[in-house]
């Protein structure tokens, strides 16, 4: 069973967690969440066709904590950001199930239940995930001590839609979005990218993410601003990233252009492409026998200036 535990970060209350325990659930925010709206929980969870647990209509989120065993623990973490087109969560196939098996490589990781974009619920509803990224971010460099955790080896990763945030919070993490009064750096040290929503822009943009982040009619200002191609500079994090190129829901040509623009700017990267897969096949492409999980557990160890262990 998931504990629930709601504490106070902003007061500093420390937050003891056992490695390798059952995970524990935490509240993203103390008190008023920035950028709500006042209304009802009309949170919601459901299984879809394919039998995947989907969570729709989040507006309080949360972070699921998956601490590595202590004797396996090599002080880097995840922040997963499971996808869903910015209209629900596949929490579990996309979430829970990936921290698990980073667990079973000593990396610890917490699953990100970011609000899900809603004009009923958010003030600027473009800006409610990258702020629940950003505060999961916080959260993890404030308490790295207590669970024990590397500061510097803290990455984002996000699917589809979760990758499109994962995306936007390694190039936009100059601005704050959350309160952040201690001046915390919000900067991934690394992104994992899977069959990521990269590209606003036609003829790559996955028009169901677009539309539910930013509106139907946003403007071509906005549409620059979130493609996140077009932000990446030599600040950008290394990145990870996977996709088929048969993926007909969201184009590789995503993946593919934001690894040419790290290329330009000379940010460590590395692309997988799969020949086959589609979209949406989380941690296992069934046309093929190699595990991406596999190389991107190494490619995390294996960072420059990083040591594997503690």
């Amino acid at each position: 069973m998931i504990k629930i535990l709601v504490v106070s970060f902003l007061m500093g209350l420390p937050v003891f967690i056992a490695h390798g325990q059952q995970p524990t659930v935490i509240s993203l925010y103390n008190g008023h969440i920035p950028n709500s709206l006042p209304g009802k929980d009309r949170e919601h969870a459901d299984f879809n066709s394919d039998g995947i647990r989907i969570i729709s209509h989040v507006s309080h989120p949360s972070l699921t904590i998956f601490l590595a065993p202590k004797e396996k623990a090599t002080g880097a973490a995840v922040i997963i950001c499971p996808g869903g087109g910015y209209t629900n969560l596949a929490i579990d196939y996309e979430g829970t199930n990936v921290a698990r098996r980073f667990n079973e490589s000593g990396i610890s990781a917490f699953v990100l239940k970011y609000r899900i974009p809603d004009d009923q619920t958010m003030v600027k509803k473009e800006i409610g995930p990258l702020q629940d990224a950003q505060r999961a971010i916080q959260i993890l460099r404030t308490h790295a001590t207590q669970w024990h955790i590397d500061p510097h080896r803290i990455g984002l990763m996000g699917f589809s839609a979760g990758g499109h945030l994962a995306s936007t919070a390694g190039t936009h993490f100059k601005m704050n979005y959350i309160s952040n009064p201690l001046d915390v750096s919000l900067r991934p040290d690394f992104l994992i990218l899977i069959y990521p929503v990269i590209s606003f822009m036609t003829p790559n943009v996955h028009w169901g993410s677009a539309h539910n982040l930013l509106g139907p009619n946003p403007s071509p200002e906005k549409i620059h601003e979130y493609s996140n191609e077009l932000q990446v500079t030599d600040q950008t994090p290394p990145s990870f990233l996977v996709h088929a190129k048969d993926d007909t829901a969201v184009p590789y040509a995503n993946s593919v252009l934001f690894d040419e623009a790290l290329r330009k700017h000379h940010v460590s990267e590395e692309i997988y492409l799969y020949d086959q897969g589609g979209h949406g096949f989380s941690m296992n492409n069934h046309t093929s026998s190699q595990l991406w999980m596999d190389l991107c557990v190494r490619w995390i160890n294996l960072l420059p200036g990083w040591k594997s262990g503690p």
